[in-house]
């Protein structure tokens, strides 16, 4: 059982920068993929960004040069750096966990409550 709490969401006028952070309890949580989903109004959920367990990184092409996800295992935290914000990325960013090898959101096993980020134009 893993259990994941984000932080860092808010308001940010286009061009900014926000960091996301997602704290993790529980066992063996580097052995995990943990990736950040957004869900903005009206649209389904979309993995924006995903480190699996040996490091592998996937981001989805609008934030790519962006976005960077990245993990301290020691801290059982993973962190989004999001740059160069605009009102697109208007969304609320779920952490997720899963022991599985995936970037399909459908696949996360565990998710924290969510934090808003709102760009404003």
């Amino acid at each position: 059982q893993v259990q994941l709490v984000e932080t860092g969401g808010g308001l940010v006028q286009a061009g900014g920068s926000l960091r996301l952070s997602c704290a993790a309890s529980g066992r063996s949580f580097s052995s995990y993929t943990v990736g950040w989903i957004r869900q903005a109004p009206g649209k389904e959920r979309e993995s924006v960004a995903v480190i699996n367990y040996g490091g592998n990184i996937y981001y989805t092409d609008s934030v790519k040069g962006r976005f960077t996800i990245s993990r301290d295992n020691a801290e059982n935290t993973v962190y989004l750096q999001m740059n160069n914000l605009n009102p697109e990325d208007t969304a609320v960013y779920y952490c997720a966990a899963t022991s599985r090898n995936t970037v399909s959101e459908r696949a996360f096993e565990y998710w924290g409550q969510g934090t808003q980020v709102t760009v404003s134009s």
